[in-house]
């Protein structure tokens, strides 16, 4: 599909390490790891490859429900120490560029996502488009994501009667970022949506959680996306390896139109800057380790991101 539209191109090296260190000797560990980034119409893995020190005594890959590749291995052999590093190379088109926001699919009513919301949310169950039946899997409640009426109330301010799909959720994700304050530590995996909207405060897991909850309170279909957020130091200070974090943020759907990334955290809409990983439901779909062991006694974790614009 041919756009008119300039492509910007950036390539990134990425690295994601995960360390378990173990108190007494684990005999059994079953993992599965979710990094390896997704081949996407804007998005390009050149290179990669995933080291796992104890080698594993078994090792497969295979494609979860959202189509995310899982690496399940397991460990037979005594161990105190589990490393998992990620590395790859990566290039990340414009989204635009590629026909993958604001996308047109043949005879379908809706040629931009500028109509009344509500009129997408009913479209969802009128056109029968396999891209529409998929989104709508993505409108209901999760163990982690139960139905909330505090976030159905909140997002109603933003879900207005008769205002458009795209200003409604470009003003919900401008609202999360203004109401709530970014703050490490004051909230853990578990934290739910409504005691995020009771201290105002979290991480970008706590803000896409937030705008999935008020988004499907209304019928209308999102999903979490991991990942990687390209930052840059501060001017004159050189780039630092292994401070940089994964990151989370929204996709929303409309017929006609495709998905859509929208970032709370920064107030932006995804562009060359991200690198998705997974996707899924909420972030139990896309944990990037996690597993079962036998013994170990306590452990600690630690873990590296590293994302480095490759001119």
């Amino acid at each position: 599909m041919t756009t008119g539209i300039p492509m910007t191109t950036a390539r990134y090296h990425i690295e994601h390490e995960t360390r378990y260190v173990y108190t007494a000797p684990v005999s059994q560990s079953w993992q599965l790891a979710r990094l390896t980034p997704r081949l996407l119409p804007w998005q390009t893995v050149l290179q990669q490859s995933i080291a796992i020190e104890p080698p594993p005594d078994e090792r497969h890959d295979a494609r979860d429900s959202f189509g995310n590749t899982v690496t399940h291995f397991g460990l037979h052999g005594a161990h105190r120490v589990l490393s998992v590093r990620m590395q790859c190379t990566v290039d990340v088109a414009d989204r635009d560029a590629h026909g993958t926001a604001l996308r047109v699919l043949p005879q379908t009513p809706f040629d931009l996502p500028d109509r009344p919301w509500e009129a997408v949310r009913d479209a969802l169950k009128l056109l029968q488009h396999s891209d529409d039946l998929a989104a709508l899997g993505l409108t209901e409640a999760t163990p982690l994501l139960p139905l909330s009426e505090a976030a159905r109330v909140y997002g109603a301010v933003s879900l207005r009667q008769g205002g458009s799909w795209m200003s409604a959720v470009m003003n919900l994700m401008h609202r999360i970022h203004h109401d709530f304050e970014f703050e490490a530590g004051v909230t853990t995996v578990s934290t739910s949506v409504d005691e995020v909207l009771q201290q105002r405060r979290g991480v970008c897991q706590d803000f896409a959680h937030l705008m999935l909850s008020c988004l499907r309170a209304h019928g209308l279909p999102a999903r979490y996306v991991s990942g990687y957020l390209r930052t840059d130091p501060p001017e004159g200070q050189a780039r630092l390896f292994g401070v940089d974090a994964s990151h989370a943020w929204v996709a929303a759907y409309a017929p006609g139109c495709g998905w859509i990334e929208f970032d709370p955290t920064n107030n932006q809409l995804a562009d060359t800057r991200y690198i998705t990983l997974a996707w899924g439901a909420d972030f139990a779909d896309v944990v990037p380790l996690r597993g079962v062991i036998l013994g170990g006694g306590s452990q600690s974790m630690q873990v590296r991101v590293t994302v480095v614009p490759v001119e």
